[in-house]
């Protein structure tokens, strides 16, 4: 849903209102509606989606995860091309967390 432009969609049917999403090694953001708002803060600095590709996936234990490939331009930033693993922890069929690991260079 992400890659057709349907982030926002996936995020209201997938995740759990106690949800905790985590960037790295920054602070966990908890909460659905905290979680809604970072997310929407970041969709709304990108200027420009050039595509995306995944890379590898793998799922087991209530537990996938998702290596992405994508390319964006940012609202007054370079073009950039992001690698990122999401690794999700499920329950119920929804993900209750959540976490990005990417190297900044």
């Amino acid at each position: 849903m992400v890659l057709s432009g349907q982030a926002m969609e996936a995020f209201e049917k997938f995740y759990t209102e106690d949800l905790v999403m985590q960037e790295n090694t920054a602070p966990p953001t908890v909460g659905k509606a905290a979680n809604r708002e970072r997310e929407i803060a970041f969709f709304s600095s990108i200027e420009q989606f050039h595509g995306a590709q995944v890379l590898s996936t793998g799922a087991g234990d209530n537990v996938s995860f998702t290596e992405v490939e994508m390319e964006v331009t940012f609202k007054g930033g370079p073009r950039v091309t992001m690698t990122q693993v999401a690794v999700r922890r499920w329950k119920d069929g929804q993900i209750y967390h959540e976490r990005f690991y990417y190297s900044k260079g």
